[in-house]
């Protein structure tokens, strides 16, 4: 599973990948035998709901960057890839590099677009935890989980049941407050393939920078710690 950030021209900073790189990366993983799938698949292979192709690989997307709608979605639906935006709605016609709602709800209706929640507003739970009384923090994480939920369900009409952990930050309390919100799996990062001992709520997923080239992502994926049996990625 690979997670992206925002997409441009240029990498202008540690986050951003080249659309062109972008591009060719998904391109030579496809020749390579990796067949992209939608998360639900791929979350419904991990439980051993559903059967996956050998290597399959989910795309995913945080944050809701305004170059997801401007350089993403041409390069998507080129070469019909599934993709899922983890969005913290607090941004989304807020900041001036985040996504309108108008142009998320165009997105959210796209076949190959799922929206699902990143938080409400992507707190650092570590940081969170050391400046709050234990209710407070309580409190926090609550509201950080069910007021995303609730805002993109009722802003965009979908069903919001995948959680990305802010900074791919987690831990049993989070995972708990997870669940109670109604989140059925969630996701975090680590760079190597999910194993058969991950929690449904602390999926791993590969950050991926413009530092890889296509071919060192496949590098990359096919060297990563900890391959799991059904060759899920």
């Amino acid at each position: 599973m690979l997670a992206y950030h925002r997409f441009g021209p240029r990498a202008d900073d540690s986050m951003m990948v080249r659309t062109e790189n972008f591009e060719q990366q998904i391109r030579l993983l496809r020749e390579r035998g990796y067949q992209t799938v939608t998360l639900a698949a791929l979350v419904d292979g991990v439980r051993g709901q559903a059967s996956l192709p050998d290597k399959a690989l989910a795309i995913t997307v945080d944050d809701g960057h305004a170059s997801v709608y401007t350089q993403l979605l041409p390069v998507l639906t080129r070469l019909a890839l599934p993709v899922t935006l983890f969005i913290y709605p607090s941004a989304i016609s807020r900041a001036d590099y985040a996504m309108t709602w108008e142009q998320l709800g165009a997105l959210s209706r796209h076949p190959l677009v799922t929206v699902q929640s990143h938080t409400y507003w992507h707190p650092n739970f570590h940081t969170e935890r050391r400046r709050l009384s234990d209710n407070d923090y309580a409190a926090l994480v609550h509201m950080q989980l069910e007021r995303a939920r609730v805002v993109l369900e009722e802003r965009l009409g979908v069903s919001v049941r995948y959680l990305a952990w802010p900074y791919g930050i987690e831990d049993a309390t989070l995972r708990d407050a997870a669940r109670a919100a109604g989140y059925t799996a969630a996701f975090s990062l680590g760079n190597r393939m999910i194993s058969g001992s991950d929690a449904m709520l602390a999926l791993p997923r590969f950050l991926v920078t413009d530092g890889y080239t296509p071919a060192g992502l496949l590098h990359a994926l096919e060297h990563a710690a900890a391959p799991c049996p059904a060759g899920l990625h």
